[in-house]
């Protein structure tokens, strides 16, 4: 039994005692290996999530694996965890968890968790979730751009979610790409990369290559440095070269970067004449390392 009842008021407490654990973990073993789905009943799930808090992780593993097994039943249960567990390892397991359920049903709390917990490990699992749950999880991911709390880090899972999801809703990452808000494009911009690399998507990038001359230096600078990972010199650099004295210092530092990295030797003469033309320190000092790894490369 577990250590006090599990009800709705107490789940947030629940947790099993290491010879429950292992009892219980022995038990859906077994269910598991003879392909059996774990009892779906309130109760059984609320003892497999308890057992999320266990010490030892092939034990958390074996509860996640047969949360999982039960499938959208636990969906309730584990959000709840998810928000309003005390133990922060039973709020971990249960995010990943419902990565592995991967539905829909989840996403308001998954959204909420990412929003509100102060755990790192939660926000990324939340975010790695809502990925999985993809194109109807999209909205509520860029809608959390606009939120002027939302953290370096938390645009940082963002980007990453939307790379995973870009490449089963082309459009509506298109689209999010021209949205009114600065944040969204920057992040639809981002994720358009993987569509480019992967897909060879060309309206993609057909639209990153517009993003150069977007009225935002944060979308210009987003797409400078994507170019430079996801094309061909022969393709952008004569693209990329005509925006190196953009009014924006990033702008023109990833560009230069970009160029650098293309193994762009064809634009060596106009590097030379823009780092003679340079004000800023910094760029100047970029512009010199790319001219001279250029060269290099000649």
């Amino acid at each position: 039994m577990i250590q006090e009842s599990l009800d709705e008021s107490s789940l947030r407490d629940s947790k099993l005692t290491d010879e429950e654990a292992l009892h219980l973990a022995n038990e859906l073993t077994l269910k598991l290996n003879e392909g059996e789905i774990p009892g779906t009943d309130a109760e059984s799930i609320k003892r497999m999530v308890a057992g999320l808090g266990d010490q030892r992780g092939a034990l958390r593993l074996t509860f996640a694996k047969s949360l999982g097994a039960v499938g959208e039943a636990a969906i309730p249960i584990l959000c709840d965890a998810l928000r309003h567990h005390n133990n922060v390892v039973v709020r971990r397991a249960s995010a990943k968890t419902l990565n592995l359920i991967g539905s829909k049903e989840a996403l308001p709390d998954l959204l909420e968790a990412f929003l509100e917990d102060d755990d790192p490990v939660v926000l990324g699992s939340s975010a790695g979730a809502m990925a999985t749950i993809g194109p109807d999880a999209m909205e509520s991911l860029l809608g959390i751009l606009v939120n002027p709390d939302c953290s370096p880090f938390q645009v940082g899972l963002i980007n990453l979610a939307l790379s995973f999801i870009g490449a089963k809703a082309p459009e509506a990452l298109l689209k999010a790409a021209d949205s009114e808000c600065s944040e969204v494009r920057v992040a639809a911009v981002a994720a358009l990369g993987d569509q480019i690399q992967s897909l060879g998507d060309q309206k993609a990038q057909a639209r990153v290559f517009q993003a150069l001359d977007d009225d935002s230096s944060d979308v210009r600078a987003e797409a400078a440095t994507l170019i430079g990972k996801s094309c061909d010199a022969e393709d952008v650099q004569d693209l990329l070269i005509a925006k190196i004295r953009d009014n924006n210092v990033q702008v023109r530092k990833n560009i230069a970067m970009s160029l650098m990295k293309l193994d762009a030797t064809e634009t060596i003469e106009e590097l030379l004449i823009a780092e003679k033309d340079e004000s800023d320190p910094d760029v100047k000092a970029v512009i010199s390392a790319a001219i001279k790894i250029l060269k290099n490369k000649i």
